[in-house]
């Protein structure tokens, strides 16, 4: 199949709230308390933390987001060291690990690709690393439903691929999403990494079984998925421009046009393969010139990842001569 793999088409959500809940913690290490005291306290303090939270997706400034997360991240992944058979957590850890390298040291590795790239190459693998350790959470959680999974999946078995992925049910979906998101963007920056390259099929597999079992998850978070996937593939190999056209339809009839990251990704995965400038400006436009800082609560919910999809599509305007031929 055609190994390229372009960006993800969905821009981080930040559904979950890192640090909403940090004074929680404290409770943990009071002295003396007893091991199943200790036990239920960090349950609790996982819980918190994994559960759902706007605090961050409704957050107006990225910078803030940025420094913040990192500390959030390093939290949960104690927390998920001493709750071993606690799923969410890792499901948390996941998306943000995923999340974060996504929108901001991948950002920082396009950006500097222009000036020097050799220190480009040094954010890219720093973000293939997180990229990483987002899809390790997201089969832990994975194996803590289903044993086997890390081994199956990690394996280039395909009958044991398709054993395992069908013993999947739609509580796995999310799991399956974020496996798939953090693997297929991993590749996307290991391009002269042929292990990586060879592990595109299991991607692959992993998103189709989730596409199966609840296509439009997530107001559409899969089809983003396809947005750019279908992108790089050929009609032949099932993907193709049409295909990424519908699925950029589907989402954004699904999240009631409120979320940019698809419409930008299909600008970068089609139009820029088409040399179709005209549109990709007047598309881009459109995603600069959207107030994202509406009131609106639905408006809200996704205003940081609109924010970071917003600033890309005003750095890639700066770009046309680079991006399409005179």
């Amino acid at each position: 199949m055609n190994t390229r793999c372009p960006r993800l088409p969905a821009v981080p959500r930040f559904r979950r709230g890192f640090f909403a809940y940090l004074p929680i913690l404290g409770l943990l290490f009071v002295a003396g308390a007893g091991c199943s005291i200790k036990q239920y306290a960090l349950r609790g303090a996982a819980d918190a933390l994994s559960g759902p939270g706007g605090g961050l997706a409704s957050d107006d400034d990225p910078e803030l987001v940025r420094s913040a997360a990192p500390f959030g991240l390093k939290t949960m992944e104690q927390l998920a060291e001493s709750l071993p058979d606690h799923r969410p957590v890792r499901l948390a850890l996941a998306s943000g690990f995923t999340q974060y390298a996504y929108a901001f040291v991948n950002e920082d590795a396009d950006r500097l690709a222009d000036k020097n790239i050799n220190q480009a190459q040094v954010q890219y693998l720093r973000a293939r690393r997180l990229y990483l350790r987002g899809r390790d959470y997201a089969l832990a959680g994975l194996e803590i439903a289903h044993p086997g999974t890390r081994a199956s999946l990690r394996s280039t078995d395909r009958a044991a691929w398709a054993t395992t992925l069908a013993q999947m049910t739609v509580e796995d979906v999310p799991y399956l999403y974020w496996c798939a998101a953090s693997w297929a963007l991993a590749i996307s920056t290991g391009k002269d990494v042929p292990q990586l390259i060879a592990e595109l099929p299991t991607v692959e597999q992993i998103i189709a079984r989730a596409f199966a079992l609840d296509p439009d998850w997530d107001e559409g978070a899969l089809h983003e998925f396809y947005v750019t996937f279908d992108a790089s593939r050929s009609e032949r190999e099932g993907g193709g421009p049409a295909r990424a056209k519908e699925h950029v339809d589907r989402a954004q009839a699904l999240c009631k046009g409120r979320k940019l990251g698809s419409i930008l990704s299909y600008a970068e995965g089609v139009l820029v393969q088409q040399q179709k400038k005209a549109e990709f400006a007047a598309l881009l436009q459109k995603v600069v010139d959207t107030d994202v800082y509406r009131d609106d609560p639905d408006w809200k919910r996704v205003r940081l990842a609109n924010i970071i999809a917003r600033e890309r599509a005003r750095w890639l305007l700066s770009k046309l001569s680079d991006l399409f031929a005179e």
